[in-house]
């Protein structure tokens, strides 16, 4: 068996998907950046947050779990988010707590495939959705 690289967790949102949520909802902060300098999960976050966070499973719920707790503080947090449906996260945290938007087609990301390689076109495993944590709509 070869030798792969493993699978990197660090893929940026496409631009027009992001303008498209920015101007609607005019972040301030972004808590996991690509290739980030800082931990998203150990500071505070600001007014309106944009989270497209690490999909392994650990980072994801703690990014989910972060942008709940801080939609409680007044804060308006927006996910972009693989849709799975049977996760205990989504039955306990995402479906009470937010507004969901499922988006049509798969969103394409850049990053680093498992070969080293850049690309610009690689689609998630699984559909993607829009989680909007907002007090003000709960």
């Amino acid at each position: 068996m070869k030798d792969r690289k493993p699978m990197h967790d660090n893929w940026s949102t496409p631009p027009e998907l992001y303008n498209a949520l920015y101007n609607e909802f005019n972040f301030d902060f972004d808590p996991c950046p690509l290739n980030a300098e800082f931990d998203g999960l150990n500071i505070g976050w600001g007014k309106s947050n944009f989270i497209n966070p690490p999909y392994s499973r650990k980072l994801k719920e703690s990014f989910v779990r972060k942008a709940f707790e801080e939609s409680k503080k007044g804060k308006i947090c927006v996910m972009l988010l693989p849709v799975s449906t049977s996760t205990k996260i989504f039955h306990e945290i995402i479906l009470p707590n937010c507004e969901i938007r499922l988006l049509r087609g798969r969103v394409k990301f850049k990053g680093v495939n498992s070969k080293g390689e850049v690309v610009s076109n690689k689609c998630g495993m699984h559909d993607s959705m829009i989680c909007i944590f907002n007090k003000e709509q709960s």
